[in-house]
């Protein structure tokens, strides 16, 4: 599973350039790739032995960082609309238990594709029979960052144990460059301490990060509490569990207490507010207090099953309403601060901030052009640019998305697999477990 034959040099002519560098400038200039990095962000660059893209008329956007989702579910789009979670979780538990390694591969492969016609060319995945959705990730060119679930042994419809099965997944695919596995415990509902701290000492011999779900909903944090005497992120600092490599999803319902514990810890948070909104879970994830306290906040979709969508434009957008409306302050995280979120802010929760998130000279040349004569990009000026992506964007507005600046999407089509064949085979598996769904 080593690397692909080097592509040839790429340059990007004359495009304007969303660098999401320190200074977030947005300037007109020329990318060029090399070896799969960018080796000159700015004013004409050398052409010498390149292919050439003509940039006028795009914008050079940074991939999308989805720091939240279960790409495998695309097929359970709608399966469970209109619930809330424990509801929501116990149809999706049923039908999981069903799942073949092949139904999750091609579930995964429409899944990544609809991410990368979305900009999104990074993202974090928890689930099961992560095997197939790596093969998914590979066939397709995406980068992702792979969470085997993990669950206490009495818990679980995996066979064998599933802190052996995470670590010999991390075996597997630990050497792929552009696949990092890692452990994911699914949450406290099922995971007890054993299983916390098996889970952070495989993360620790191993590629240092650990996903989990966190302080969801109230029902989550008060069962838990009644169990333990502790609320969850509160007992997970007891337990020694939280760290640098910690990263944990939707974190909603928090106490101070436990904001600043995260925020000491510097645990990463995934803010997934339309998943949350859909779900009923009540409250609104406190990231601008978690950032205020060292915590890293990243942007997630969540599944389609929960989000009905992959969208990492619609998910900005959701994201700055909510904070908008629930805070009653128009100012609070504006749409520069959203781009973040979803770029430079999502490889920082991945501890990848020195290659991904922005178009700068040594990072990994992943990037979208977006077509700025679309309607939701006029007027298309450099001053509205971030706006523009944050309240507007569709992502019909994307023509191509480059991961190592390798092509993945050319044109709005998929230039590495046939968007055909990837929707029979995910038609196919869903044929399955739609037909014995639970009512």
């Amino acid at each position: 599973m080593g690397a692909p034959a080097a592509a040839r040099p790429l340059v990007v002519r004359d495009a304007l350039l969303v660098t999401q560098d320190p200074g977030r400038r947005v300037v007109r200039g020329d990318l060029r790739v090399e070896g799969g990095r960018f080796v000159h962000v700015g004013p004409s660059a050398p052409r010498d032995g390149a292919e050439e893209v003509d940039g006028r008329g795009f914008a050079a956007v940074p991939g999308f960082v989805n720091a939240h989702t279960h790409v495998a579910m695309s097929v359970l789009r709608g399966i469970a609309d209109d619930r809330e979670l424990a509801g929501f979780l116990d149809v999706l538990f049923r039908v999981d238990a069903r799942r073949t390694e092949a139904d999750v591969e091609a579930a995964a492969r429409a899944g990544v594709a609809e991410m990368l016609l979305g900009g999104t060319t990074s993202f974090l995945d928890l689930y099961y029979f992560e095997d197939g959705v790596a093969r998914a990730v590979q066939a397709l060119g995406a980068r992702a960052f792979l969470g085997w679930a993990v669950l206490d042994a009495d818990k679980t419809t995996q066979k064998g144990l599933p802190l052996d099965n995470a670590a010999a997944f991390i075996d597997r695919w630990r050497h792929h460059p552009t696949i990092t596995p890692l452990v994911a415990p699914q949450g406290v509902y099922v995971c007890g301490r054993e299983t916390m701290l098996g889970a952070k000492a495989l993360a620790e011999r191993t590629t240092g990060l650990v996903h989990l779900h966190l302080s969801e909903t109230r029902r989550e944090v008060h069962e838990h509490e009644a169990r333990t005497g502790r609320r969850p992120a509160a007992w997970l600092e007891e337990i020694g569990f939280f760290g640098p490599g910690t990263i944990a999803a939707h974190a909603v319902w928090l106490t101070g207490a436990e904001i600043a514990a995260l925020g000491k810890h510097r645990v990463g948070i995934a803010h997934c507010p339309s998943s949350n909104l859909k779900l009923a879970s009540g409250g609104v994830a406190p990231i601008v207090e978690l950032a205020d306290a060292g915590a890293v906040v990243g942007l997630g979709t969540d599944s389609v099953a929960s989000n009905n969508s992959l969208s990492m434009l619609r998910e900005m957008h959701v994201a700055g309403l909510v904070q908008k409306n629930q805070r009653w302050d128009a100012g609070v995280v504006p749409a520069q601060r959203l781009l973040d979120l979803a770029t430079v802010e999502g490889a920082r929760l991945l501890g990848r901030a020195d290659s991904l998130g922005s178009l700068e000279v040594g990072k990994r040349a992943d990037f979208s052009l977006f077509r700025l004569d679309h309607p939701t990009l006029v007027p298309a000026r450099p001053e509205a640019i971030v706006s523009h992506l944050a309240y507007s964007a569709e992502p019909e507005a994307i023509d191509s998305v480059f991961v190592d600046g390798r092509p993945v999407v050319r044109g709005r089509r998929l230039a590495t697999a046939d968007w055909t064949t990837i929707r029979a085979g995910a038609e196919a598996a869903a044929e399955r477990l739609w037909s014995d769904r639970p009512s």
